[in-house]
C-alpha cells in the first residue's frame, strides 16, 4: 500500500500499526484510485474510520485485518498467530473502533430523555457527583511494554479521529499517579495498559472492569514468558463473562494454547504464516567468535563499516547492555542503552535521540527495543542470541523498515550451535557464516561467505580508542591500557547523565565530559560527538555532567522503582 502525504512521527506509528507501506509514491491517477480485491469498506467498517485511513492514503487491508476484522465485528473470540510488520494492531483496533461507532450511531438516534426536575443540580446533587473517579472503559488491550502500549494509543487516536467523544488513554508504568488519576476521570472508552499498573489502579479502586465490552492480549506469548500470568488472571476475573477477548501471539502453541482454553469461548483461530528468508531486504549471517574479547573486537570493526549509518546491539541483559554501550561511547561511538529499567524519561529522551540521529548506537534488551520503528536502522548486531528463536525475527525486523535495506550479523560463540540451531529451524533457513580478515575464530566455521565478504580491518576511528582491544583478561571488558575487567565501582548504568571513574556504564558515556553538545577534538580531525570518547591528546565533550576524579555517582533511576512488570517477579529486561 502506498501513500502520497508527508507523515508526521505520530502518522509513522500508525503505519507500523497498520503493518503498511507509506512510502510517499506519486499519487494514482482517478481511474486507479478503485483497488483490486477487498477494501477497509468492504470489510464493513463505517464510513468515518474508512476516511480517517483514507486521509492517510491506506487503501488495502493486509491480509490478517482481511480475516480478523470481519470476524472481530461479527463477535467472535480470536486467537491470532501473525509476524511483525503485519498489521496486527489494526486488525484488533479497527473492529473495536466500528464497535463504537456503531453504539454512537445507536444513542444518537434514541430520543433525548427530558431532565427530570431540580436536575439543574444542587450543591448536594453536585457533591453525590463527584466520588472518587473511577474509569469504566469499555475496550481494554493489554502490552507487555510501555513503548507497545504507546504505538496501541496513537493508532487508536489516528483510527478514530473522526469520532465523537472517543476517548483513549494509556496506563503505564514510568508515570506519575497524579498524572493518570486525571486521565481516568475522563473515563475512557478505550483502555491501553500493562498489567503490573492496571493491577494497581484496579486494586485501588480506580478502574472498574465490570462494563468491558472488548479484552486484548497483545503479544499475549511475550506477557506469559515476562511473567505476568498471575496479573492477567487476575485483571480477567474482574471483566464481565459477556466480553469479547482477542489473543494475539506469535504462537498459538504450548503455554498460549492453555491460556487460551480459559479466556476465549469458541475462537476463530488465523495463523498468518511468515518466512523469514522472504526478506530479501535484509542480509543475514554469522560470525563465529571465540571468547568475550574476540566478540568485543569484532563488533568494533563491524560498527565502524562505512555502510552503517545507525545500528541496535541486542544484549541478553541490562547490565550488559549499560557496560557495553559505555565501552562503546568509550571507543569513540555516539552510544546509548535502553532497558526496562531506565525511567521512562530517560528512555523516551533516548529514542528521541535515535530518532535525531544523535545516537548512532542503540544497545537494547528485547523488552524494551518492541516498537522501535526507525528507518535510519541499517544494522542489528545479536551480541548475545535471544532465549526465543521467534525473538530473532522481531530483533531483525528493526532493519530492512519501510522498503530499505538492512543487514543482521549475529555473533556466536561455538557452544551456541544449538541456540542458532533453533533459530534457523524457526526461520526455516540456514544463515550463512562469515569470517573478517583479521578477526577469524581460531575455530574454523563453515566456509560460507555472507556478509561483508574478507573485510579489510577497521581503523582506528579518527584517534580513538577501540574497545575489548587491550591487555585485559579474556572474556572481559578492556580498554588500552588494559585496566578494566568489565565490572567497575560505583553507581549503577543507564540513563543520560555524566559518569565518574569507576562507576557503571551505560547511556549517553564519554571519557570526559563537561556538558551540552560538544566537538570531539583530536586523533585525524574532528566531528560533532554526543558522549563520545576522546581522541589523542583531546578531550571529548558529551551530553552530561562534569566528570569527578573518583567519585562515583548513580546514574538517574537505574534502580528506581517499577511497577508495569509482574508481581513477585524482576524482569530481565
Amino acid at each position: 500500500m502506498t501513500s502520497s502525504i508527508t507523515q508526521s512521527p505520530l502518522d509513522a506509528i500508525a503505519n507500523v500499526a497498520l503493518g503498511l507501506d507509506a512510502a510517499a509514491d506519486a499519487p494514482a491517477p482517478a481511474a486507479a484510485d478503485t483497488p483490486e480485491g477487498p477494501t477497509f469498506a468492504s470489510l464493513g467498517l463505517s464510513p468515518e474510520i474508512v476516511s480517517a485511513l483514507d486521509a492517510a492514503g491506506y487503501k488495502s487491508p493486509t491480509p490478517v485485518q482481511q480475516r480478523a476484522i470481519p470476524a472481530a465485528i461479527a463477535g467472535r473470540d480470536l486467537m491470532v498467530s501473525s509476524p511483525t510488520g503485519s498489521g496486527k494492531t489494526a486488525a484488533f483496533m479497527l473492529p473495536a473502533i466500528e464497535r463504537f461507532a456503531q453504539l454512537q450511531k445507536t444513542q444518537a438516534a434514541q430520543p433525548r430523555e427530558p431532565r427530570p426536575q431540580g436536575a439543574q443540580g444542587g450543591q448536594g446533587d453536585r457533591r453525590q457527583r463527584r466520588p472518587q473517579p473511577v474509569a469504566r472503559p469499555g475496550l481494554l488491550v493489554l502490552t507487555p511494554t510501555r513503548e507497545l502500549a504507546m504505538q496501541v494509543t496513537t493508532a487508536a487516536t489516528t483510527y478514530g479521529k473522526h469520532l465523537r467523544r472517543l476517548r483513549t488513554v494509556s496506563i503505564l508504568g514510568g508515570v506519575a499517579y497524579s498524572q493518570q488519576l486525571m486521565l481516568l476521570a475522563k473515563n475512557p472508552e478505550i483502555l491501553v495498559a500493562t498489567p503490573g499498573r492496571l493491577l494497581d489502579h484496579l486494586e485501588r479502586g480506580r478502574i472498574d472492569l465490570s462494563e468491558l465490552k472488548m479484552l486484548v492480549l497483545d503479544e499475549a506469548d511475550r506477557m506469559l514468558d515476562m511473567g505476568f500470568i498471575e496479573d492477567i488472571e487476575s485483571i480477567v476475573a474482574a471483566t464481565p463473562e459477556s466480553r469479547q477477548t482477542m489473543l494475539f501471539s506469535a504462537t498459538l502453541d504450548g503455554k498460549i494454547g492453555s491460556l487460551t482454553g480459559r479466556l476465549l469461548k469458541d475462537p476463530e483461530r488465523i495463523e498468518i504464516t511468515h518466512k523469514i528468508e522472504s526478506k530479501s531486504n535484509i542480509a543475514q549471517t554469522v560470525h563465529y567468535v571465540d571468547d568475550r574479547d574476540h566478540k568485543d573486537r569484532l563488533l568494533d570493526h563491524l560498527l565502524r563499516h562505512e555502510s552503517l549509518d545507525q545500528a541496535i546491539v541486542f544484549t541478553a541483559t541490562k547490565l550488559d547492555a549499560d557496560q557495553l554501550a559505555g565501552k562503546l561511547a568509550d571507543a569513540g561511538f555516539e552510544s546509548a542503552a535502553l532497558h526496562g529499567d531506565l525511567p521512562q524519561g530517560a528512555r523516551n529522551r533516548t529514542i528521541r535521540a535515535l530518532r535525531e540521529r544523535r545516537v548512532r548506537v542503540l544497545v537494547a534488551t528485547d523488552v524494551a527495543a518492541r516498537g522501535i520503528d526507525i528507518p535510519g536502522i541499517t544494522h542489528v548486531f545479536n551480541y548475545d542470541l535471544p532465549k526465543f528463536a521467534e525473538d530473532y525475527v522481531h530483533r531483525i525486523g528493526r532493519t530492512g523498515r519501510a522498503g530499505r535495506s538492512g543487514t543482521a550479523v549475529s555473533l556466536v560463540h561455538h557452544a551456541e550451535q544449538g541456540a542458532l540451531k533453533r533459530i534457523e529451524r524457526f526461520v526455516r533457513s540456514t544463515l550463512p557464516v562469515n569470517t573478517v580478515e583479521g578477526f577469524e575464530p581460531r575455530k574454523a566455521p563453515p566456509a560460507n561467505r555472507g556478509f561483508g565478504g574478507r573485510g579489510r580491518p577497521g581503523g582506528n576511528g579518527g584517534g580513538a580508542r577501540r574497545f575489548g582491544s587491550g591487555s585485559g583478561k579474556p572474556g572481559g571488558y578492556s580498554n588500552s591500557n588494559g585496566n578494566r575487567s568489565g565490572n567497575s565501582n560505583g553507581g549503577n548504568g543507564g540513563g543520560w547523565q555524566g559518569k565518574s571513574e569507576g562507576s557503571s556504564r551505560g547511556g549517553y558515556a564519554g571519557q570526559s565530559r563537561d556538558g551540552g553538545y560538544g566537538q570531539r577534538d583530536g586523533g585525524n580531525g574532528s566531528r560533532p560527538g554526543y558522549g563520545a570518547s576522546r581522541g589523542e591528546g583531546g578531550n571529548s565533550r558529551g551530553y552530561g555532567q562534569p566528570r569527578g576524579e573518583g567519585a562515583g555517582r548513580p546514574r538517574e533511576g537505574f534502580s528506581a522503582r517499577r511497577n508495569d512488570g509482574p508481581r513477585g517477579a524482576r524482569r530481565d529486561s
